[in-house]
């Protein structure tokens, strides 16, 4: 796993099977398995944490904005809560809900993905 956030309540990291380079996750760290068994205490913060990886992944990744998404039940392939965020250009193909997913071409381009968003987190925590 490649973290590129982490924090008491949550942890965000790079998609293995990303839409684009810079596609992360974020999960809370307790075992929640959808939005609605997000307890209340924890919707601020948890998407205090989206909204800045947001930013962090446009950033970081020098892109136009981002898609930020999560299933609950129906395609969610993992049964536990998470939210995906991804880095958007201008005509990069994307279209409605259904997307191929693609490896990194190698651990090096991995690498510079994961820290590019890890440096864009700090300069957006000071």
């Amino acid at each position: 796993m490649r973290v590129v956030f982490e924090d008491d309540i949550s942890i965000g990291f790079l998609d293995h099977r990303p839409v684009f380079p810079g596609h992360c996750l974020l999960i809370p760290k307790q075992h929640f398995e959808t939005l609605a068994d997000l307890p209340a205490n924890l919707i601020e913060p948890f998407f205090k944490n989206v909204q800045l990886l947001a930013k962090a992944v446009e950033l970081g990744m020098v892109a136009d904005g981002t898609f930020v998404a999560m299933n609950n039940k129906v395609s969610q392939s993992v049964p536990h809560l998470h939210v995906h965020v991804v880095p958007r250009r201008r005509k990069d193909g994307l279209r409605g809900f259904f997307w191929p997913r693609n490896k990194y071409q190698a651990e090096e381009e991995a690498d510079l993905v994961q820290s590019a968003i890890r440096e864009a987190i700090f300069a957006l925590s000071k």
